[in-house]
């Protein structure tokens, strides 16, 4: 649509932080309560 124009470049860092960030959400959860319950002091 733009040919890689003015949002070219911004679109695709925008896509590539989206997935980063949806990555993030769903992986903090899981590593928090993983090592939470099971780490022994």
């Amino acid at each position: 649509m733009y040919d890689g124009g003015v949002f070219g470049g911004f679109t695709r860092w925008a896509v590539v932080f989206l997935i980063i960030f949806v990555l993030f959400i769903l992986l903090v959860p899981y590593a928090a309560t993983t090592c939470c319950t099971t780490t022994t002091y």
